[in-house]
C-alpha cells in the first residue's frame, strides 16, 4: 500500500497502542499501562498523529471516532476494541493478565460494552483541546 518502511520497522520491534489522544479515559489508560509495564513492552502513539493515522489507513482501520479509542498493533496484527484491552492487560505486571480469561467471552458480547463506552468517553471523562504531553522520563516510549 506504499507505506512508510519505518512504520513496518517500529511495527515489527514494538506493540504499539494507538490511543485517542484528547480523550481524558485514553490518556488514563495510556499513564495506567506505563505504570504496570516494567518490561516497556509497549510504545504509544495517538491516533492524531501523523504515524497514527498512517498505521490506521495501512492496515485500513476505520477512523470512526465514536469507535476507535485504542488499538494495539503486535506483529504488523492488528487488535481492536475489547480484544486490544484484552490483548493489553495480559502482559502486566501485577493481577491484569487475570483479566485476560475473558477471551473466553465471544467478541459479539465484549465490544458492545466497550462501543458504549468508546461512544460517551468524552461525556463521561472529558476531553482535552490537544493531544497530551509525555513526561521526559516517559517520552521515549512514544513514537511522533
Amino acid at each position: 500500500m506504499g507505506a512508510d518502511p519505518s512504520i513496518g520497522s517500529i511495527n515489527s520491534q514494538a506493540d504499539i497502542v494507538l490511543f485517542d489522544g484528547v480523550c481524558n479515559l485514553c490518556q488514563g489508560a495510556v499513564q495506567f499501562i506505563i505504570k504496570r509495564d516494567l518490561k516497556a513492552r509497549f510504545k504509544f502513539a495517538s491516533l492524531q498523529s501523523g504515524f497514527g493515522q498512517a498505521i490506521i489507513s495501512r492496515n485500513e482501520l476505520s477512523t470512526s471516532t465514536s469507535g476507535q479509542t485504542i488499538i494495539l498493533i503486535r506483529n504488523d496484527k492488528c487488535f481492536e476494541r475489547s480484544r486490544a484491552v484484552l490483548e493489553i492487560v495480559r502482559y502486566l505486571s501485577g493481577g491484569w493478565p487475570l483479566l485476560y480469561v475473558f477471551i473466553v467471552i465471544p467478541r459479539f458480547l465484549r465490544d458492545p460494552v466497550y462501543n458504549l463506552i468508546a461512544r460517551n468517553r468524552y461525556r463521561l471523562f472529558g476531553k482535552q483541546e490537544s493531544c497530551m504531553l509525555p513526561d521526559p522520563d516517559i517520552i521515549s516510549r512514544f513514537i511522533e
